[in-house]
């Protein structure tokens, strides 16, 4: 994972958000995706997030089969995402669009009755001018090069595209 560790974590701060827990899911930064939500309490997760600055934090359960999660089900690192689109749907879903901002760490989870939240700490990520990560970006960039190479199943265009992101942080996540 790209994070700076020499970064004190301590100087980043701290919020308070509401929590959607994912299933087989994992949403990166810079991904927008399309959410079908189920659940009662992740709906009202939804709910609370859209009523306020409509940011939310994604995170994924341990085990997708997990049907009532706990605070020990749910990994402690996510993405803090913006909330795009939210519909109601007539069988009592909702399909959400999201877009995933930045990479976060669960710090608590603070009582709520009828859904997760939790407080979270923001992740530093790796510079640019950094030389050990510009070293790494042109390593992965090399290896991404000989693996669409092999894999003929992967477009040209995405080699350009990975091509492109000189930041460390966005080529992970990419």
């Amino acid at each position: 994972m790209f994070f700076n560790k020499d970064k004190k974590d301590a100087d980043a701060e701290s919020e308070h958000l509401a929590l959607l827990p994912l299933r087989d899911l994992v949403v990166f930064p810079y991904m927008v995706v399309p959410l079908i939500v189920g659940r009662e309490m992740s709906i009202k997760a939804l709910e609370e997030a859209a009523e306020n600055d409509k940011r939310i934090l994604l995170a994924t359960q341990h085990s997708a089969a997990t049907e009532e999660p706990g605070a020990d089900d749910i990994y402690s690192f996510g993405t803090i995402a913006n909330i795009i689109q939210m519909l109601r749907l007539p069988d009592g879903t909702v399909k959400v669009l999201v877009e995933g901002k930045h990479r976060a760490r669960i710090t608590a989870f603070i009582e709520a009755e009828s859904h997760f939240r939790v407080e979270v700490e923001g992740i530093s990520e790796l510079e640019e001018g950094d030389p050990k990560s510009a070293e790494t970006v042109a390593n992965i960039k090399a290896l991404f090069e000989e693996y669409v190479k092999l894999n003929k199943s992967i477009p040209p265009e995405m080699l350009l595209s990975i091509s492109s992101i000189e930041n460390p942080s966005r080529l992970a996540d990419t």
